[in-house]
């Protein structure tokens, strides 16, 4: 606000020295001398090359044509102000007791330029010699105090360009209209304006409460409201212009997040299901140039959240720390159509492969702590969570400190990497899941019911859902405890090889479902699957294709026919093809394999079978053995020994 009223000065130097018309004086002599004493007074040239032309009705006053006001030194940007015409009406009264009180002030097609340049210099700070609002609204004299008076000035059409060197910033507001009221210099003072920047609308009205105290650089009430790309905003409290700080009331409302990223250059595409976004609290702009809020009211996709949140502006990036709670999340306008590819035609036709823009890693960095009593995805349910995100240079780090799911626990941590390239990582672990609502929400499946553990490892690279899904590695494991298979006795079925035992009311208990993984290039292999159940084991091993969506795997249910004999029976089956159409058909082959170790196994028996029986009849005529009924080949050849024994010693002894 502050050089609004500098270049209000300005204005005023000339008027000074153009009332001298009134007065007959010629008006290129008025023009030529209030260009010279503005120039002295200030060190920038000053060209009125449109003449000046008094005026008496409505009131007594001056319009300027052409008006040039050079920038300062060092800058190319062109002149600091071109005007097409300057209209000053004044209270002539007011002004013989010595004071400005502007009746109206009318400026059109005026092109302004404020820059700040690499050595904090602004154009808008003049030398050499007193500045001129200075001399012009603080005059010396009985009424000095009452200042400068400013019934209504308005620009029309104008244009404002902001540049800052040492940040890089620079912007620039067309079709500029605004009205300014200052009923006394102590008193309130009131802006309206509208503009149009980088395409979209902006609007601002604002009321400053001690205008002179605020002109001078120290903090004052003040009330703000407007609009900027469709988004409203309001803010009451105190600001200050000294060094730009303020502190009060925010209130924050974006219905649509696309307009708002245009209108701040980013080229991002807005997320989907983010807005409407709002924001309250009491904020405070510190004098270093940080943001605070605290008692916030965050409004983010329908939710409600509450909390503290600081952002801060001296490094790289700007860097937002934020401790957020509430209650029931519900983000299914976020994850709506996310999931399209999932089933049905988009599952036989592959992953998306839509590039994905994660360029909005690199907006900011961010220190970020949540917790929820619930949330919903619009995939699953999650219970109470609390989740610390860490973003820094496109990197972004999700700690999973708690979170309930399906009546267990996850823990872990998720990383997502634009630094070079976009990856996803993670290290997950969960346990006591409860498996029956787990693949029901998830898969479509509800024949499995039990708890569950289990970890993974995972990293993936690509710039699309299917890039990644093919690229993806690591390694993992699970653990079920008892359950159930709903809907077929397994055991029953392989025993009296009869169907009948699918249906409503058959089911296979298990005691235990473990097996571990490898995946490399978007492959999963495993070899260790083991189902462990009454009269029953089930072992897996083979590969899932996560990049290409196809199974290639081998199961091999055996039931235990008698458990006397402990005869058994194997069915090798093998299960490949798409997952969404998967083929399931007897291994025909692994079970001719397995007929043939078994009769090489019986072959084998009876081999060593005769040839220990041979051994034996040899070893028993060497050693002249008779065996007694039921005696084995070891027992006689001891029973042997021990009579010779005895021989031996009553030979020794004298004995007959």
């Amino acid at each position: 606000m502050r050089w609004i009223f500098r270049l209000l000065g300005i204005v005023l130097v000339l008027v000074v020295f153009a009332v001298g018309a009134l007065f007959l004086i010629p008006t290129d002599r008025i023009a030529g001398i209030a260009a010279q004493q503005f120039t002295a007074a200030t060190g920038r040239a000053l060209s009125i090359r449109g003449g000046v032309r008094p005026t008496i009705y409505p009131t007594v006053g001056v319009r300027l044509g052409d008006v040039e006001l050079a920038n300062m030194q060092g800058t190319d940007t062109g002149p600091m102000v071109l005007a097409g015409s300057i209209a000053v009406g004044l209270d002539v009264a007011a002004l013989v007791a010595g004071n400005i009180v502007i009746r109206n002030l009318d400026i059109t097609d005026a092109r302004v330029i404020l820059e700040r340049g690499m050595d904090g210099v602004a154009n808008w700070s003049f030398a050499p010699g007193a500045e001129p609002v200075t001399d012009i609204v603080t005059t010396e004299g009985a009424q000095a105090s009452q200042g400068l008076v400013l019934d209504r000035a308005q620009i029309s059409n104008a244009s404002l360009r902001l540049i800052d060197r040492q940040t890089g910033t620079d912007l620039t507001l067309e079709g500029l209209d605004a009205t300014l009221t200052l009923p006394a210099w102590q008193g309130p003072a009131s802006l309206s304006a509208s503009a149009v920047m980088r395409g979209q609308p902006l609007s601002l009205d604002a009321q400053i409460d001690g205008f002179g105290a605020f002109a001078d650089g120290r903090v004052a009430p003040v009330s703000l409201s407007g609009q900027a790309a469709g988004a409203t905003f309001a803010f009451d409290g105190r600001a200050g212009t000294g060094t730009l700080s303020a502190d009060g009331q925010l209130s924050l409302d974006v219905p649509d997040l696309g307009p708002v990223l245009a209108l701040l250059g980013q080229a991002a595409v807005a997320p989907q299901g983010v807005a409407p976004l709002s924001l309250a609290g009491q904020v405070t702009l510190a004098p270093a140039g940080s943001l605070h809020l605290r008692d916030g009211q965050i409004g983010v996709a329908g939710n409600r959240l509450t909390g503290a949140a600081d952002v801060t502006f001296d490094g790289q990036r700007p860097m937002l720390s934020a401790q957020l709670a509430a209650g029931e999340l519900d983000l299914t306008a976020l994850t709506s159509g996310a999931g399209g590819g999932a089933g049905g035609g988009a599952a036989a036709a592959g992953w998306p492969t839509t590039p994905i823009d994660a360029s909005a890693l690199g907006l900011a960095d961010a220190a970020l702590v949540l917790s929820a009593s619930s949330l919903r995805t619009g995939a699953f349910d999650l219970g109470p969570l609390r989740v610390a995100m860490t973003l820094d240079r496109s990197r972004a780090v999700f700690d999973l400190r708690e979170v309930r799911l399906f009546d267990g626990l996850i823990t872990g941590e998720f990383v997502m990497n634009n630094r070079a390239g976009l990856s996803v990582g993670g290290n997950l672990a969960a346990r006591d899941i409860a498996l029956l609502p787990l693949l029901r929400d998830m898969a479509d499946f509800d024949r499995l019911n039990g708890t569950g553990a289990a970890e993974l490892q995972f990293l993936g690279s690509g710039a699309s859902v299917d890039a990644i899904m093919k690229s993806l590695s690591g390694s993992g494991n699970l653990g079920f405890d008892r359950g159930e298979i709903i809907g077929f006795d397994l055991a029953g079925m392989l025993r009296n090889l009869d169907m009948s035992y699918m249906g409503e009311g058959n089911r296979t208990i298990y005691q235990s479902i473990t097996g571990s993984f490898t995946m490399n290039d978007g492959v999963l292999r495993n070899d260790d699957l083991s189902l462990d159940a009454d009269r029953v084991t089930v072992t897996g091993a083979g590969s899932v294709g996560l990049g290409e969506r196809v199974l290639d795997y081998r199961l091999t249910p055996v039931a235990l026919v008698d458990r006397d004999t402990g005869q058994s029976l194997r069915v090798p089956l093998l299960v490949t093809g798409p997952w969404s159409a998967p083929r399931l058909r007897l291994d025909l082959e692994g079970l001719a394999e397995e007929r043939l170790r078994e009769e090489r196994e019986r072959l084998e028996e009876r081999a060593r079978e005769e040839l220990r029986t041979r051994a034996e009849a040899e070893l028993q005529r060497s050693l002249q053995i008779e065996r007694a009924e039921g005696e084995s080949l070891e027992d006689a050849a001891r029973r042997r020994l021990e009579e010779e024994v005895g021989r031996g010693l009553q030979r020794l002894l004298g004995g007959n």
